[in-house]
């Protein structure tokens, strides 16, 4: 499967050939504050499948497991494309929204639904996580 996608003036431009590992919506206080909406609806690939092409500055800050989290935008236009969590070194989250095909975002899970605004709408058949789902045994 090839993901692609861009920021909104078309400054960086993504691939990538890995298959997705997760994808979901987080609801965490950062993900509102970043997207500047209830949540931040991510699709999880191997960093080490992406190629990124122009220039990403990165904002780091102390993300909700206490690890540090980089959120990835483009310098010209703003627009979030990724972040990257020290709690998952060898995955980059990419923004849904910054898809060529956002057909291929199919949410998983919804998780810091504890933190959820009270406005945001989380559907009823939602597999659904207070906080971060538990570690899968081994991984």
């Amino acid at each position: 499967m090839t993901i692609s996608g861009s920021c909104l003036c078309g400054a960086v431009r993504y691939q990538s050939s890995g298959t997705p590992v997760m994808a979901g919506n987080c609801h965490c206080k950062d993900c509102q504050k970043s997207s500047g909406s209830g949540y931040a609806p991510t699709l999880f690939v191997p960093l080490d499948t992406m190629k990124i092409e122009g220039e990403v500055r990165y904002f780091e800050n102390a993300g909700a497991t206490g690890g540090k989290v980089q959120g990835g935008f483009c310098p010209t236009c703003g627009s979030q494309l990724f972040s990257k969590s020290e709690s998952l070194p060898t995955l980059i989250a990419i923004r849904a929204g910054t898809l060529d095909d956002t057909a291929q975002y199919q949410p998983q899970v919804d998780i810091y639904v504890s933190s959820a605004a009270p406005w945001d709408y989380i559907p009823p058949h939602a597999v659904t996580f207070e906080k971060m789902p538990p570690a899968k045994p081994g991984a």
